[in-house]
């Protein structure tokens, strides 16, 4: 049997040159509610409608314990991502639906508060991401869907060397409706990809 490095106990994080990146835990809750909070209409015309008491301390709770679910399980690692100056929480990055055998895959999804928007920071959290999905996770491919209006995430995804690759019609149900989104991808050996190899 192939032993998967998500199986590991210690859990990961990547440190650049501008951002840190660690898996979220409870104490993130005041300053990651309160960044969402103030960033909220810049956030949601890009993700899935916000339930009720997506704030909440018991809503903060379940997405800890998923989280970790996903990660014990192989199917996914998230982070946050920490300007390295300040220590200040500036956005969230994940991998899921992670696939092995034939698809070694995985997919990208990503925020950032607003005031941290269009500074250079997430391009770089996609980059310590990606390497960490290619040499550690031993993935081949990621993805990531982009909705055609949201410029600032096309800048952001092609900045971090993703190439689009076609159009999903109806593919993610965004604040309320189904939206047609781009296809991005960043393969292993794409250039300015250094992997682990078999």
């Amino acid at each position: 049997m192939i032993a998967l490095p998500f199986f590991r106990r210690d859990l990961p994080s990547l440190r650049g040159e501008r951002v840190a990146l660690r898996m979220p835990v409870a104490g993130d809750y005041r300053e990651w509610a309160a960044l969402r909070a103030e960033s909220r209409r810049f956030l949601e015309p890009w993700e899935p409608r916000w339930a009720s008491d997506e704030l909440e301390w018991p809503a903060w709770r379940q997405r800890l314990a998923r989280y970790r679910d996903d990660f014990n399980q192989g199917t996914g690692a998230a982070f946050f991502i920490f300007e390295i100056v300040s220590g200040r929480l500036m956005g969230g990055i994940t991998i899921g639906n992670v696939r092995y055998g034939v698809a070694q895959s995985g997919q990208i999804g990503y925020w950032i508060g607003e005031r941290y928007a269009g500074l250079g920071y997430m391009p770089e959290a996609l980059r310590l991401v990606a390497h960490y999905a290619f040499d550690t996770l031993r993935l081949h491919r990621m993805e990531a869907a982009c909705i055609p209006d949201n410029s600032r995430s096309i800048r952001v995804l092609e900045k971090a060397g993703f190439r689009r690759e076609g159009l999903l019609r109806s593919y993610l149900r965004i604040n309320g409706i189904w939206h047609d989104h781009y296809l991005y991808a960043l393969i292993a050996d794409d250039p300015g990809m250094t992997t682990a190899k078999d």
